[in-house]
């Protein structure tokens, strides 16, 4: 969730940082190099104190990695001290007191339900010290006060509370990840916390870079005044909290009182309000990490209801918005993307702008970024069945990798992720609409990075909703998508040949196919029967093989009043890449709150005009025929539902050879539904 309250400030945590954003398909770890600093100014006889009360934070790199790679990864091409450290450099700690050590909450939050492990300190001489218990801790405040395993004999720093307007101040911190140093500047000014000024932050000018997190702000004494934590991005004026108020904290105790935002794709509202908890300490890291995420996880779900509770009278399908979509047929799009309420409070369909790459054998992928996540569709190659595909969740990915190619930056080279191995997480989930979906996570260590996918299984592969985040967001990110699943928009297409496959996996169907019969017989018959509709041809229609495909136009729609989705439209076409093709289109009386368009639309097929007459019509090339098909209107009825039947070839035909044509498929035509 976003902090409304820190989003104009940059923490100054060292890589790895979050490299992976949400939507894109890019990984790596992002190090700064710039030019050495030097020790600013300070009374000589006060370095070593300094020096040996300040420590790095670290935290473990992976030992192993499940990914593959198009090549070995250079590594040559890092620093020597980055490709032979054991530890990520992400801060700096010092000691306030006999085993007593302060920094950041957000240097230690990086290990929060980390994949890479706890954080720990490390001296000057390369020593590391394991934390034992976390002893005071602010959110809001955003400090941590912790205790050490085995803890160095160091002489503590001193503390002055009172600092001097104007007077130097020396910033100390492991700048950039290469070890302390010292930097000076002036102690500026005081400016309050932005959500209801409850204290005022120190403003300086010292320089800090990436990894001063944490570290102290000392006067020109050597005295403790502040913990640095964050600077401006766009002033040479940077942030410390006063140490007063680490040392005036309440004693075994973690405190939460912030003011945070929720946000769900589908619409421009937020809810924003308090995350408020406390908890007793002291814990141990891996306590202190799970009492965290645990009422981290709590908010995050509160919060996501009081968003919807908030909406309720205006998210689809409630409401006078989503009148119009209830009211439209499918676009027959195999592409999934999300219905959205845009900034007329009307309810659409997103418009996705696809970026498709070729796989082996008829396979592709497309992509399209809709939101915080990408949106897919996978055409399997012919040579993957769907039995392998959707039991095989390894084999999905590496076919995404290869059209839509994920990497891993080192050095200066972006290199190829060729398989993310198999999955961490695998579990099945059934949406509102009982659509059955597979969820699979896969882990990325060195990042601390996650990608969690949604995949729904379609007759010629999967419609799938992937995002990339990081692991300790994986809760947030998981009650997103599975409340995102609802408002997927998607068509069922594929060749005769991959229904027949798609049909068989029974247990991943949607509800709504276990209510439609599909039957057919290659260069025999053709049968779609359900509740609605049902219509049969022969090949003396349209040919009927392998390779003819069938897509199910699916929308949303009420249905004695309730919202439904359902077959709206049905589409057979004699061949994939052959125009010909007979379509069946349910359409639906208009209600009162609708515009004239959609009056003048349903009035046109009620009254059988044009092009639903019956008659012969040319278009883009193509010859059509077409009729209204099920209650006649008249004064004593007047339908809610009808469905309009159609065929259409490439080409100029003869008008009774048209006609004889929609005849076949009339013939066994029949609505059921009034």
């Amino acid at each position: 969730m976003d902090k409304p309250a820190t989003r104009a400030r940059q923490a100054l945590t060292s890589p790895p940082r979050q490299a992976w954003r949400r939507v894109a398909w890019l990984a790596g770890l992002a190090w700064m190099v710039l030019p050495s600093v030097q020790a600013a100014t300070m009374d000589p006889a006060m370095l070593p104190q300094v020096q040996g009360a300040t420590f790095e934070v670290v935290i473990p790199k992976p030992v192993k990695d499940p990914l593959s790679y198009e090549k070995p990864l250079p590594f040559d091409q890092l620093p020597y001290q980055q490709r032979t450290d054991k530890y990520y450099s992400v801060g700096t700690a010092f000691a306030i007191g006999d085993n007593r050590y302060v920094t950041a909450g957000h240097v230690l939050s990086l290990g929060i339900d980390s994949l890479m492990g706890e954080p720990a300190l490390r001296d000057a001489s390369g020593h590391v010290y394991a934390i034992d218990k976390v002893t005071r801790y602010s959110l809001h405040e955003d400090f941590v006060e912790f205790t050490l395993k085995d803890a160095p004999k160091v002489t503590p720093l001193a503390v002055n509370t009172q600092p001097a307007m104007n007077e130097v101040v020396y910033a100390v911190g492991n700048a950039l990840g290469t070890g302390i140093v010292i930097r000076d500047g002036l102690y500026t000014s005081q400016t309050p916390e932005e959500q209801d000024g409850r204290w005022k932050w120190l403003r300086f000018s010292a320089a800090a870079s990436p990894g001063n997190s944490g570290g102290p702000l000392l006067d020109k004494d050597g005295k403790v005044v502040g913990v640095v934590v964050m600077k401006s991005p766009d002033e040479n004026l940077n942030y410390a909290l006063p140490i007063d108020l680490v040392l005036n904290a309440p004693a075994n105790l973690g405190s939460i009182d912030t003011r945070e935002s929720y946000q769900l794709d589908v619409i421009e509202d937020k809810h924003t309000g308090p995350f408020k908890a406390q908890f007793p300490l002291p814990k141990s890291f891996a306590d202190f990490s799970s009492t965290y995420q645990k009422l981290h996880n709590a908010d995050v779900d509160q919060k996501l209801h009081d968003l919807l509770a908030e909406n309720a009278a205006t998210m689809f399908p409630n409401g006078q918005g989503a009148s119009r979509l209830l009211h439209v047929n499918s676009d027959l799009s195999a592409f999934p993307t999300l219905l959205h309420r845009n900034s007329n409070g009307n309810w659409v369909s997103a418009k996705a702008n696809e970026n498709k790459a070729v796989l082996p054998r008829n396979g592709y992928v497309s992509r399209a970024a809709v939101g915080q996540q990408v949106m897919f569709h996978l055409r399997k190659p012919d040579d993957v069945t769907s039995k392998q595909l959707y039991g095989d969740s390894k084999l999905f990915m590496d076919l995404v990798l290869k059209g839509a190619p994920m990497q891993r930056r080192v050095g200066a080279e972006a290199i190829k992720i060729t398989s993310l191995g198999a999955p961490s997480l695998e579990r099945n989930f059934t949406d509102n609409y009982q659509r059955r979906w597979q969820i699979r996570e896969w882990q990325m260590a060195y990042d601390n990075g996650l990608v969690i996918a949604f995949l729904l299984p379609v007759p010629d592969g999967y419609a799938a909703m992937v995002r990339v985040t990081n692991n300790r967001t994986e809760h947030e990110d998981m009650a997103d998508m599975k409340e995102l699943a609802n408002f997927v928009d998607v068509s069922y297409s594929g060749t005769l040949a991959q229904w027949k496959e798609f049909l068989a996996n029974t247990e991943l169907l949607p509800s709504v196919l276990s209510d439609i019969a599909i039957r057919f017989n290659y260069g025999d018959d053709f049968k779609y029967q359900s509740k609605r509709l049902g219509f049969a041809y022969t090949p003396s229609l349209q040919k009927i093989d392998a390779d003819s495909q069938l897509v199910l136009g699916m929308s949303y729609f009420e249905d004695h009043g309730k919202t439904v989705w359902d077959v709206s439209k049905v589409e057979v076409k004699s061949n994939v890449d052959n125009a010909e093709h007979v379509m069946v289109n349910r359409h639906v009386a208009p209600s009162d709150d609708l515009d004239d368009s959609f009056r003048n639309h349903w009035g046109k097929i009620v009254n059988r005009s044009h092009p639903d007459d019956g008659v012969p019509y040319s278009e883009n090339d193509m010859t059509y025929i077409g009729t209204v098909s099920g209650t006649k209107a008249s004064t004593e009825t007047k339908p809610d539902v009808l469905y309009t039947a159609f065929y259409g070839v490439d080409g100029p035909r003869p008008e009774d050879a048209m006609k004889g044509k929609l005849n076949l498929l009339l013939e066994k035509l029949q609505v059921n539904e009034h």
